[in-house]
């Protein structure tokens, strides 16, 4: 079985690394280019320990249709899912996040998967599908830290946004 290990420093706190990597719109924002849609289950808001969400959009030139549950989740240091249901054989998609400062985080993906159809699974993923799935994973890691570290976390996670200082007179 494949596994993609994908490690980013980000200059945000771990809270709030962990509430957008979980953030349903976040996630839709960042793979627009798939056409990727939230089509039942918990399709907005942020996920948590036992929800599941179907996905919808293209990919490797195919609409499909992925979903998949929340299986683990310890805030704000780590959540996993895992496919239910899909073109995969099975998968699992581990987030971690480490505080290393005060406002560095480093987050950490593991993806591990199996393709269908046995040997005929084995060649796809020599062949393309490793490649695909990482130029994915760490293109939405890279949406993540540039989202994280412009501020535009910000229309995702309202709560988080900290309130102006009082006004002095």
């Amino acid at each position: 079985m494949p596994t993609l290990v994908l490690i980013t420093e980000v200059a945000a706190p771990q809270t709030r690394c962990f509430d957008l990597a979980r953030c349903v719109e976040f996630h839709l924002s960042s793979m627009r280019h798939t056409g990727e849609r939230a089509v039942a289950g918990t399709t907005y808001g942020l996920l948590t320990q036992g929800d599941t969400i179907t996905w919808e959009g293209r990919h490797l030139f195919v609409r499909q249709r992925l979903t998949s549950r929340i299986t683990a989740f310890e805030r704000p240091h780590f959540f996993a899912d895992e496919m239910v249901q899909g073109a995969f054989h099975s998968f699992r998609h581990e987030h971690r996040f480490e505080t290393v400062s005060t406002d560095l985080t480093r987050v950490t993906d593991t993806f591990t998967f199996r393709s269908p159809l046995g040997p005929l699974g084995h060649v796809a993923d020599a062949l393309f599908l490793r490649r695909y799935m990482y130029r994915l994973l760490s293109g939405h890691q890279q949406n993540l830290k540039n989202s994280l570290e412009d501020g535009t976390w910000a229309r995702f996670l309202p709560d988080h946004v900290q309130p102006p200082p009082p006004a002095t007179l």
